[in-house]
């Protein structure tokens, strides 16, 4: 069975930073690709980074440069390091992998930027 279980969120104010973790079990991890989805109240769900298998990562317009993902193989886990939280950070923040085209999500983890 896969699981996706993300961790890490929470209340911060503008300017701070966040790890945000998701944790794999019920597959190889390392031979799939992964990434990092946010989706803000009254809004779709976007992409906000991804990192294939080899590590190649891709990012949203909106958070280059603020946020970074990686990924530990030996530990099945996918981390998004977020810098300069700002107020339109604010979102559940779901992680994803895509299996054989079957989309496997986590539960999510909120993030709340505010002062």
């Amino acid at each position: 069975q896969v699981q996706l279980v993300e961790s890490g969120g929470g209340l911060v104010q503008p300017g701070g930073s966040l790890r945000l973790s998701c944790t794999t079990s019920g597959i190889i991890f390392s031979i799939y690709n992964a990434g990092w989805y946010r989706q803000a109240p009254g809004k779709q769900r976007e992409l906000v980074a991804d990192i294939a298998r080899g590590g190649t990562t891709n990012y949203a317009d909106s958070v280059k440069g603020r946020f970074t993902i990686s990924r530990d193989n030996a530990k099945n886990t996918v981390y998004l390091q977020i810098h300069n939280l700002k107020p339109e950070d604010t979102a559940v923040y779901y992680c994803n992998t895509n299996i054989l085209n079957s989309q496997f999500w986590g539960q999510g983890t909120q993030v709340t930027v505010s002062s």
